[in-house]
């Protein structure tokens, strides 16, 4: 039997009956409470997070035992991956399994940014009825530049074309001669051409140093006049400050921000947001769904009691 630690949210009949033959500590308020979370992880075989929890450092050092790390997501910028393989910690993240759902909100994110008409409930409950005023966009015929061109962005890609999308992607990793690019039929740009031609630029890569700060002031500058910008990546890929300033210009038509360099948004992190127009923030939800929660919680007990000697 072995012990495993769950510090973040996870549906429960998961942890329930798939961990059922294992001694478990499942309690989403850990990853607010590091001084427990370490003291429980010190004689535990496997750890399971999604995206806030710091798996470096004193936690990694403080716990001998340790054998796998489970990741309800995919993105692996909250764990120490090169300590990890280096002491024989497996890492594990729930590839595929919230694929839909970003692409999904994706897409949602960029027709409401297009038509605008999200806007119009506060004046509507004043008696107004600004018709005139929120005339929006369609999303056919316009083009979508996928920043990154990995799994996520292809199922953005595959739904974005039935709308009557033209799809063009940067993606330096992928060669051009790859049969991708030819299967969705997506164009390969550089990156200042994609940003210069897309009505709707969608972020799909990780945060590396490559990526921190990809897009700052003069990438936004660069950004097609009336464009809107979709981030369910990283925070830290988007300069806030230079975003807020694009869009409050109205340079941009629009954003949608699912990530933030540091999350939770607190103190003064959020202030930059404020009275900034044709913005959607929601709290790293693009790829939660009731639907997705439940395929990333099982595809990550698998990979743990994979890893336990337990299936």
């Amino acid at each position: 039997m072995a012990r495993i630690i769950i510090s973040e949210f996870m549906d429960e009949s998961a942890v329930r009956d798939g961990f059922k033959a294992h001694e478990v500590v499942y309690d989403p308020g850990l990853v607010d409470d590091p001084a427990r979370l370490a003291s429980l992880v010190a004689g535990a075989q496997a750890l399971v997070v999604r995206n806030r929890t710091q798996v470096r450092g004193a936690l990694l050092a403080g716990a001998p035992g340790l054998k796998v790390i489970g990741r309800l997501g995919v993105g692996l910028d909250n764990i120490d991956v090169a300590a990890c393989t280096a002491r024989g910690i497996a890492v594990c993240p729930a590839t595929g399994a919230n694929d839909v759902a970003v692409a999904e909100y994706v897409l949602a994110a960029a027709m409401m940014l297009l038509r605008g008409a999200y806007q119009a409930t506060p004046a509507m409950t004043e008696g107004a009825w600004p018709r005139e005023a929120l005339i929006g966009r369609e999303i056919s015929g316009k083009t979508l530049g996928l920043v990154g061109f990995g799994a996520i962005a292809r199922e953005t890609a595959r739904r974005a074309a039935v709308l009557g999308v033209r799809l063009v992607a940067y993606d330096p990793f992928l060669k051009p001669d790859d049969p991708a690019w030819s299967a969705y039929d997506v164009t390969p740009q550089p990156f200042e051409d994609l940003l210069a031609e897309a009505d709707i630029v969608s972020l799909h890569v990780p945060l590396t140093d490559a990526t921190r700060g990809l897009f700052n002031a003069e990438a936004l500058t660069k950004m097609k006049p009336g464009a809107v910008l979709v981030n369910a990546a990283r925070g830290g890929i988007v300069d806030a400050e230079a975003l807020a300033a694009a869009l409050l210009t109205g340079h941009l038509g629009g954003a949608a921000l699912d990530v933030f360099a540091r999350e939770p948004l607190r103190g003064d992190d959020g202030i930059v947001f404020r009275d900034v127009p044709n913005l959607i923030l929601t709290p790293h939800i693009a790829g939660v769904t009731e639907e997705s929660n439940v395929r990333v919680s099982w595809v990550t007990v698998k990979n743990v009691l994979a890893h336990l000697g337990g299936g």
